[in-house]
């Protein structure tokens, strides 16, 4: 069985691959100042970006959720990995050899981790499919790419491969890699046949290969190609550890930089058609495996846009009913976006794949270009359904699309779609739909179901502040303190430039530190060696010297929020290790005061004498920083 991976190779897996490397395969981030990067966070749902990766420091942190920790605790986090396996994955794309404590490690054995497993024998699987389809047996699949316009470069770039009709081609092919029995059943590929023996589970069937947005291989869509296979025509890989198809988009790995570089995103319905898409010049094209889109795939694509102003999504729909049934249930979460949703039809029904056949790679890009908004789109849908012959049926159709029109966030796109709505109608006067789509509008608010906001879903972005902290049940920090925002300020200086703070910030007692997580961090500073250390681990080792995850977690937080200074120096440091000494030295001050005060007359007068030299001593000193600032320390 595995051991322990040694701690020599975890550092140099840390060191090897840079956080924002890894954060940028799931979230686009863009400059927060102060060298720092921010993006919308993958782990809580937000619309205004507090997620700060700090390059330098190789640390993140939400100030939204408060989730941070180094690039292994990304990754154990978003992929819901354990320790070791987060240092396997990371090793394996930095190329590092791992050694193994406890008498060492063989591959395939079951120390492993079981997502790793699961997912280099998908990886091995797409090898192995994609070799197979230049083999004779699948010249059935390869003619069918090329009657739908697809050469082999095209196959080759998207992974296409073939699975032989055999019962366990591909089972005997993973077992000689060492792959066992179980990991084959847990990963989908195979399944328990009635000899109790596990046999492929895909044979003689063309396969696409679905990643992640990392680009792992994590399952498979196979489509049948014979009229004997009596399966369904498209079988998916089943819900495993590593593939939920509600949170996958095919063509998500390679779409990712181009959705986020254009903030836009094309949503089709099949695999051919985001391959058509992409050879056609759309390679922001994605598409869902086996299920409607939903929430999971929009927060997939919001972290991608960024919700900025520009964002759009443009869904494209085949033109029968089925098509317009899931083009309005895109309808419904069209507010969950804070971007621009669109529609487009093709021609006669067509979808993507068809017309790139038809009418070539020029036709795909114009039918990205001639959307119309998803918005727009629904209510034509609603009107349709009422005679607008007759009072009556307006006034329903009215009564229907009022509401939609209510439910549009932005004000002024809700004002030109009730007038829009109006002239759908056929009614004169503009203003009483205006009129009536404002009161549900007041309506909706009130009763608390719709928030007013200016901007489709995209309220100013504030500066991220810290959320409220308390560390051992003691009180929340109180950020309009200016006690605490000094202390703060202090504190992120120790961790982030501890050699502006040294070595006078060494000698601060943990008692000068008024809020209690930032009193921990300090006692973490302290126990690391202090901030005189601040070598290339020193944040990891202050990290580990912690007590508990949430002092773990504001160590991370200090050391990624942005100092609050445009110029970080001597002098800068030097007001803040005195404001904080300052404010220890008059509390103890008021504390002297109020012990004279309370001193019997009858008490010894050497007791008298010593209170009064210590608060003499004191004063004095209280008053050389504030004459002499970082000097009188």
């Amino acid at each position: 069985m595995a051991g322990r991976i040694n701690d020599d190779d975890v550092k140099a897996v840390r060191d090897a691959v840079p956080i924002d490397a890894v954060v940028s395969e799931y979230l686009q981030l863009r400059n927060a100042g102060g060298g720092n990067l921010k993006g919308l966070c993958p782990f809580h749902d937000e619309k205004s970006p507090s997620f700060q990766v700090s390059p330098s420091k190789g640390f993140y942190h939400c100030f939204g959720c408060q989730a941070g920790g180094d690039t292994l605790d990304f990754i154990m986090k978003i992929d819901h990995l354990s320790f070791s396996e987060a240092v396997e994955r990371l090793a394996g794309q930095a190329g590092i050899t791992l050694r193994y404590e406890e008498g060492g490690y063989t591959a395939g054995t079951s120390g492993r981790g079981e997502r790793i497993r699961l997912v280099e024998a998908h990886k091995a699987a797409a090898l192995f499919y994609a070799e197979q389809l230049g083999g004779a047996e699948a010249e059935i699949a390869r003619r069918f790419l090329a009657e739908r316009g697809f050469d082999q470069a095209a196959a080759q770039h998207f992974g296409v491969g073939y699975s032989p009709a055999g019962w366990d081609h591909l089972t005997r092919f993973l077992r000689g890699k060492g792959f066992s029995d179980k990991e084959l059943i847990l990963s989908g590929l195979a399944q328990d046949s009635r000899s109790g023996k596990p046999i492929d589970r895909f044979r003689g069937r063309l396969m696409w290969p679905i990643r992640d947005i990392s680009g792992e291989v994590v399952g498979f869509g196979a489509r049948k190609l014979r009229e004997d296979d009596n399966g369904p025509k498209y079988l998916n890989t089943p819900e495993t550890a590593i593939y939920k198809k509600s949170q996958v988009l095919y063509g998500i790995d390679l779409a990712k930089k181009e959705i986020a570089k254009t903030s836009r995103a094309v949503v089709v319905e099949g695999y051919t058609d985001v391959m058509a898409c992409h050879l056609a010049g759309v390679t922001t094209a994605i598409a869902t495996c086996g299920t409607a889109f939903g929430g999971d795939h929009i927060k997939i694509l919001r972290r991608l846009l960024m919700d900025n102003a520009t964002a759009e999504v443009i869904f494209t729909f085949d033109g029968d009913a089925a098509g317009q049934k899931a083009a309005l249930r895109a309808f419904e979460d069209d507010q969950k976006f804070a971007a621009e949703t669109s529609i487009t039809i093709a021609p006669g029904g067509m979808d993507p794949c068809d017309l790139r056949l038809a009418q070539g790679d020029a036709a795909v890009a114009g039918l990205v270009d001639a959307r119309t908004p998803l918005f727009e789109f629904a209510l034509r849908h609603i009107v349709a359904r009422h005679n607008l012959e007759n009072p009556a049926g307006r006034a329903a159709a009215l009564a229907e699309a009022a509401p939609v029109v209510a439910s549009i966030k932005d004000l002024s796109i809700q004002h030109e779609s009730a007038v829009q709505l109006a002239g759908m109608l056929g009614i004169l006067d503009e203003q009483f739909v205006v009129k009536r789509v404002a009161q549900l509008a007041r309506w909706a608010r009130e009763r608390g179901n719709q928030p007013q906001q200016q901007g489709r879903g995209r309220p100013q972005e504030p500066v991220p502040a810290p959320a409220p902290a308390s560390v051992g049940g003691g009180p929340a920090l109180n950020l309009r303190s200016p006690a605490h925002r000094t202390e703060r300020e202090l504190l992120k200086l120790a961790l982030q430039r501890p050699a502006l703070v040294s070595p006078a910030f060494d000698a601060y007692g943990i008692d000068e530190f008024t809020a209690p997580p930032y009193a921990a961090v300090r006692q973490a500073i302290q126990d690391a060696g202090g901030a005189a250390q601040g070598t290339e681990d020193y944040l990891a080792r202050v990290r580990e010297a912690a007590p508990n995850d949430t002092v773990r977690a504001m160590v991370t937080e200090l050391a990624v929020e942005a100092i609050h200074t445009k110029t970080v120096d001597e002098v800068y440091a030097g007001v803040q290790l005195v404001q904080v000494r300052l404010r220890a030295v008059d509390r103890r001050v008021l504390e002297i005061q109020g012990a004279l005060t309370r001193l019997s007359p009858q008490a010894p007068p050497e007791q008298h004498a010593a209170i009064q030299q210590e608060l003499w001593v004191l004063q004095q000193y209280g008053q050389r920083l504030r004459n002499r600032g970082a000097e009188g320390l």
